[in-house]
C-alpha cells in the first residue's frame, strides 16, 4: 500500500476512533502532500509526487517539529513541546525504520565503492546515491559530515 493510501486509511480510522489530535496531525500530512502535488502540477507533472517525495515531506515535517519542540522546551512551554513530540510519533508511523550508526556507516562505504569515489569532490555522487536508496531512513544532515570525514581520511 502506498503512503498516500496509508495516510488516508489512518485518517478514516482516526475519525472512527474519534482521536482528534491524531486526526489533526494526519490531516496536516495529507495537506502537505496535496500542496506538493499542486506545485508539481504547475511544473507539468499531472500525476503528483512519488513515494520518495512523500518520504521527504514526512522527514521535513519531523525535523520541523523537532526544532519546534526544542524551542518550546527552551521557552519553558513543556505542554506545547509535548504536543510537537506527539505529532512526531504520528508522522514517524509512515516513515521507514531509521538506520542505526553501523548501518549508516556500511551504507556510506557501499556508496563510496559503488560510485568509485576517491576524494571530497565526489561527495555529490555519494550523497545522490544515498538519497536514491535511503530516503527517509537516515538524516542526511548528519550523514554529510560523516561522508566528508570518510573521504578526507
Amino acid at each position: 500500500m502506498q503512503l498516500r493510501e496509508q495516510v488516508n486509511a489512518a485518517i478514516k480510522r482516526a475519525m472512527k476512533d474519534r482521536a482528534s489530535e491524531r486526526l489533526c496531525t494526519l490531516r496536516l500530512i495529507n495537506a502537505a502532500i496535496k500542496d506538493r502535488d499542486i506545485a508539481a502540477r504547475g511544473d507539468g507533472n499531472d500525476e503528483g509526487v512519488g513515494e520518495g517525495e512523500v518520504l521527504a515531506i514526512l522527514g521535513k515535517m519531523t525535523k520541523q517539529r523537532q526544532e519546534s519542540a526544542r524551542a518550546y522546551e527552551e521557552g519553558g512551554r513543556i505542554d506545547l513541546a509535548q504536543q510537537e513530540l506527539d505529532e512526531i510519533k504520528v508522522i514517524e508511523e509512515f516513515l521507514p525504520r531509521q538506520l542505526n550508526e553501523d548501518e549508516v556507516r556500511r551504507a556510506i562505504e557501499e556508496a563510496i565503492s559503488t560510485t568509485e569515489a576517491s576524494s571530497i569532490r565526489d561527495m555529490g555522487k555519494i550523497m545522490g546515491h544515498l538519497k536514491s536508496r535511503y530516503t527517509g531512513q537516515m538524516d542526511f544532515g548528519a550523514v554529510g559530515p560523516l561522508v566528508k570525514k570518510r573521504l578526507a581520511s
